[in-house]
């Protein structure tokens, strides 16, 4: 929110206070949609919304299942700043294993980044699909390393897990539908410019 107000894009209604999931803005032509940050690509991706936010590791999760034309990623916004890594307990040969061909069980939430991440390094890994306290899986057996956003890495630090690999630096992006590209690209590319304009004033400190 505080971005688009620097694009020049106001909601008319508080989104924190307000119960409703459609808001109009300060531009008639621009409404925003409030929806799951999981179900934005959905939404964008079958023309519900002409474009969206969404973080990075919610695309790659979306990337094996369209079926369609890739969604247009124009910018990257820098919001919530992290990376999405391989995290083992301490001591764990993480390498030697690898190195190795042995098989991992890796407890994420994040199962398709996982599998392409070691098909690619030709690991055989068992993905155990969890929905939160990640760091729990290795403590309690459950999985030999852990595929998870960290940002300081202190919670990993307090639970004696460390970091082995980075699958990809992560940030929120601006997602486009390309076929509203197309066809409403006299809207569309305003946004864009004010968007990547208030994206560089951010990074500038200005």
């Amino acid at each position: 929110m505080p971005l688009l107000a620097r694009a020049g894009v106001r909601a008319l209604e508080d989104p924190e206070a307000s119960r409703k999931l459609i808001i109009g803005t300060s531009d008639a032509q621009l409404r925003l949609v409030l929806v799951r940050a999981s179900d934005v690509p959905t939404y964008v991706q079958h023309g519900a919304a002409d474009c969206g936010v969404a973080g990075f590791d919610v695309l790659l999760e979306h990337m094996a299942a369209w079926d369609q034309a890739p969604l247009y990623q124009p910018l990257d916004l820098g919001i919530g700043q992290c990376r999405l890594c391989v995290a083992v307990p301490a001591g764990f040969d993480y390498a030697g294993r690898v190195a190795r061909g042995a098989r991992l069980r890796v407890a994420t939430k994040y199962v398709q980044a996982t599998r392409e991440f070691f098909a690619d390094k030709g690991v055989h890994v068992d993905v155990i699909k969890l929905y939160g306290s990640m760091e729990l899986a290795p403590l309690t057996g459950l999985a030999d390393a852990i595929v998870d956003l960290v940002s300081t890495g202190s919670t990993l630090r307090a639970n004696q897990l460390v970091e082995v690999e980075t699958l990809r630096p992560i940030s929120s992006r601006l997602i486009v539908n390309p076929a509203a590209f197309k066809l409403k690209r006299a809207q569309l590319q305003p946004l864009i410019a004010q968007l990547e304009a208030a994206v560089g004033a951010c990074a500038s400190g200005s």
